[in-house]
């Protein structure tokens, strides 16, 4: 209990570098996909008061911009819109209640029944390589969807490789706190770069007020953004279960026993809901707040309330929304390269940790259409709506997990000794 005893000015300053090792990430996320870096300070701060509030504030767990959605919030926003988008976002929350509700009546072994790591492995997968050509494009130099240049190639060619030479480096040679900082040391270098390669403009700095209210962006529905944006909450929410148990890891404590897994993930969910609601992205729980935890043994949830109030108040700092909107195009796409094949490798270790045979038909086929479906850009239409991307690839994983006959090799090799005979 002595973290309880810690003065109110550590618990504040710890608060601060809580925010400050999330920092890198959350601001991340809007950046690339073209959204208000304040309404994620904003949404984040809200999103972890609401998951304190669920939890009785017994996890020290601070939500932040959730990487899963980058790539579908880019095609849904450039495809129906921001509010469009919002929209979808605030449903794809619900998928975390439902799954909240579920757990409470059926366990947590009736979601690993219908989402195995054979169904979400692939669905990540997709989720990180479905627009590696908008990274590409923008290392380039380019918008997002090649249309047009804002920056000439060799230029952005040696913004894009420094900034994703000092991001990999970080992340692999970093020592202590540092090493949590890959993308925030990625993007400063980048900047300064860019600086003095005269790409960065600073009269929109100039003129941005030194303190503004975020523009709150109401969500609008559209059938068509919530069919695509739904499924993509499956990836975070079992993402979701990982975190909570690293971190009872680290505080050697069992979240999912108290105050319980079912309030954890109705917490990320209701913290979901919210952001959408005021035009943020959706958040979730941060691998690199674990990390920071386990460095800093800041097991006091209290902490993380310091962490949101503080991303609360920066929300209303206008000098420094300009200065993030400032950041330079192929500053992002370098690093994008690295992230996005970072989604997908994830996904690739969920199949290996869990050690899916894909020697087996049945998993094959399931890994291999899904992968197909997403890449290849696959579009179905059901019902006068549009399914495809991550949205078509979740509910044919899902699908095809509970069709596909679980023994069928198992039937395929009993046979085989009469059919060679």
């Amino acid at each position: 209990m002595s973290e309880v005893k810690e003065p109110v000015w550590r618990q504040a300053l710890s608060g601060a570098q809580i925010l400050f090792v999330a920092f890198g990430a959350l601001v991340l996320v809007p950046i690339l996909t073209g959204m208000n870096p304040s309404m994620a300070l904003l949404g984040a701060g809200i999103g972890t008061l609401i998951f304190q509030a669920a939890t009785g504030r017994q996890v020290p767990i601070f939500l932040g911009s959730s990487f899963a959605f980058i790539a579908p919030i880019i095609y849904s926003t450039q495809t129906w819109g921001l509010p469009a988008t919002m929209g979808g976002l605030f449903v794809a929350g619900w998928l975390y209640l439902i799954l909240a509700a579920v757990i409470k009546l059926r366990g947590v072994e009736f979601i690993h029944h219908i989402m195995p790591p054979v169904v979400v492995g692939p669905i990540i997968m997709v989720i990180g390589l479905g627009l590696a050509n908008v990274a590409v494009n923008m290392a380039m130099g380019k918008t997002g969807d090649g249309k047009a240049v804002l920056v000439e190639y060799n230029t952005a060619l040696l913004v894009a490789a420094a900034s994703l030479a000092t991001t990999a480096a970080v992340a692999t040679k970093a020592r202590g706190i540092f090493r949590l900082l890959p993308v925030l040391s990625g993007v400063a270098v980048g900047y300064l770069l860019s600086m003095t390669l005269g790409l960065v403009d600073f009269s929109k700095i100039a003129a941005a007020p030194w303190i503004a209210i975020p523009n709150l962006v109401a969500p609008q529905w559209n059938m068509s953004a919530i069919l695509f944006m739904f499924p993509v909450a499956l990836a975070p929410a079992i993402e979701h279960v990982g975190d909570v148990v690293a971190i009872g890891a680290v505080t050697s404590k069992d979240y999912t026993e108290k105050p319980g897994l079912h309030r954890t993930m109705l917490g990320d969910g209701l913290a979901v809901c919210s952001a959408a609601l005021i035009g943020g992205p959706p958040v979730t729980t941060y691998a690199e707040v674990t990390g920071a935890v386990m460095i800093t043994r800041c097991y006091n949830p209290v902490i993380m309330t310091w962490a949101a109030g503080f991303a609360i108040v920066m929300a209303f700092f206008g000098k420094f929304n300009a200065i993030l909107q400032s950041i330079p195009v192929p500053v992002m796409g370098g690093i994008m390269m690295l992230l996005f094949g970072s989604i997908a490798s994830v996904g690739l270790n969920t199949l290996i940790h869990a050690r899916v045979d894909l020697n087996k038909a049945r998993n094959l086929v399931i890994v291999s259409l899904v992968l197909v479906f997403g890449i290849g850009g696959l579009s179905v239409s059901v019902a006068g709506q549009h399914l495809h991307g991550v949205s078509l690839c979740g509910i044919a994983a899902i699908l095809l997990n509970l069709i596909l006959p679980k023994d069928q090799d198992a039937v395929e090799e009993d046979e085989e000794p009469d059919t060679i005979a």
